[in-house]
């Protein structure tokens, strides 16, 4: 391949008879991410798939592999094996489990959307572990730090800092942070009205003294300066003066992670699992952290109550 091939490895197309691996660009950023949206898998899996899926054919490409006729079995398993021996490139030491589950995971999701779309038949049967599945990854309070500290003073860095209050410090699920509007921050009264929650239930989230002074900071001269003249009703938006989308909002926060060297697969709902399991090791009482996530019954809370005793990290 030349140079440019090498840099964008791999887009599929028909060669011969053989599906080759050219340039990923096209089919993974449309075809596949399309199809995964079709599904409505969640924004963080969908943006973890596609990057996961890029490392797979670059992996390919070093090992002189052009063809998806020629993943056999036997390739699958060396490059398991090869992310069990990868370098963290983030920090010291190697991949994490979790890490390496989801990598497999997404291979799962592409194997599937291969077959499915009639383009290859690609067969992934690596089995993963079913407990490091169903963990909740919580990032500890340092590492919370780290993402604010990532955040900078620029216009970005001041709205990147209200976004984790959001979804950290106030525990928003995804939906609920994305369709917020400046009218739904109440100031005075240092509530967050939340008018789409699960369910279309609404309610009132209580907020900090230090996320009131973000929020004043950026809604008073911060946000004004993003909407550059623009009219739009969005709390969180963008550097083009929109709404922030979710995958808008997963993109910032990756760079937070990447500038804070997490190497962690952290998705906003992670955010809320960490404020709830840091709730529960300060003393709060149970039914007070389900009322501030909005949960219809206790029974979606309990969970938090076994990661807060273990630690609550992974």
């Amino acid at each position: 391949m030349d140079n440019q091939n090498a840099r964008h490895p791999l887009n599929l197309s028909a060669v011969g008879g053989k599906t080759v691996i050219m340039d990923i660009n096209a089919v993974l950023k449309e075809s596949f991410k399309k199809w995964l949206q079709t599904l409505n898998y969640a924004d963080s899996t969908i943006y973890g798939s596609v990057n996961y899926i890029k490392d797979f054919f670059f992996y390919l490409e070093q090992n002189g592999i052009s063809s998806l006729e020629q993943i056999s079995k036997a390739v699958i398993n060396d490059y398991y094996n090869h992310l069990q021996t990868r370098k963290n490139k983030r920090q010291t030491g190697s991949l994490s489990q979790n890490y390496i589950t989801s990598n497999i995971n997404a291979l799962k999701r592409f194997s599937t959307y291969l077959q499915q779309t009639g383009k290859a038949n690609l067969e992934i049967d690596i089995k993963t572990s079913t407990k490091q599945n169903r963990q909740k990854l919580i990032l500890n309070k340092v590492e919370i730090q780290a993402l604010y500290k990532a955040c900078g003073n620029d216009p970005l860095g001041i709205r990147d800092k209200v976004m984790l209050d959001l979804y950290y410090g106030c525990g928003l699920r995804r939906s609920e942070g994305i369709s917020l509007d400046v009218k739904d921050v109440l100031l005075k009264q240092r509530l967050i009205y939340i008018k789409k929650g699960k369910g279309y239930k609404e309610r009132y989230v209580p907020i900090t003294g230090q996320i009131k002074e973000n929020l004043e900071t950026y809604t008073g001269i911060t946000r004004e300066d993003l909407l550059n003249g623009k009219k739009n009703e969005a709390l969180l938006i963008s550097s083009l003066g929109k709404r922030m989308s979710g995958n808008a909002i997963l993109e910032r926060l990756n760079k937070l992670l990447e500038r804070s060297r997490l190497n962690k697969a952290v998705g906003l709902h992670s955010l809320r699992h960490s404020i709830a399991t840091h709730l529960l090791q300060s003393g709060m009482a149970l039914e007070d952290v389900s009322r501030f996530l909005g949960h219809a019954s206790l029974e979606s809370t309990q969970i938090y109550t076994h990661l807060s005793a273990e630690g609550g990290y992974s």
